[in-house]
């Protein structure tokens, strides 16, 4: 495949839309899709390699630590720790405007994985138990975010 297919796949798999919410939600690619399902049920699933036992995020057809393409979902607790937060006292979009200040986060999860994601409400600090929380969206699936435990 030419470096221009390449390119064109990875931009169209990563497309972003404008919901009614005017936050900018991924739109499910072939490899999402599974994960953007199990968050109807507000579920938060994500792959493990079936050869080297490890989580794999973000949704992919190919382990990144070892190459393997089994790659199996299964569904997590939710359950985490803030690895790291940046506090935004600006909205960095209009549909944020009420919800300054908010905080950008890396959640460790109980089961390994790290997540990039939003907690609105007190700000966290790195160490505090957190809990994943959804906010819905106009199409019926859910965005996961994070809430204090």
């Amino acid at each position: 495949m030419s470096e221009k297919r390449v390119s064109e796949k990875r931009v169209n798999e990563n497309r972003v839309s404008q919901q009614e919410s005017s936050i900018p939600v991924p739109e499910p690619s072939a490899a999402s899709e599974p994960f953007w399902a199990a968050t109807r049920a507000r579920e938060l699933h994500m792959q493990r390699c079936a050869a080297c036992a490890r989580l794999v995020w973000y949704p992919r057809f190919a382990c990144p630590h070892c190459g393997h393409d089994q790659l199996d979902w299964e569904r997590l607790s939710g359950q985490g720790v803030v690895y790291a937060v940046s506090v935004h006292h600006r909205p960095a979009l209009p549909a944020l405007a009420d919800k300054v200040p908010y905080a950008v986060v890396l959640v460790d999860l109980a089961e390994g994985a790290r997540i990039m994601s939003t907690m609105f409400g007190q700000p966290p600090r790195v160490g505090d138990p957190v809990t994943v929380a959804w906010a819905p969206l106009p199409d019926g699936r859910n965005l996961p975010t994070f809430e204090l435990s």
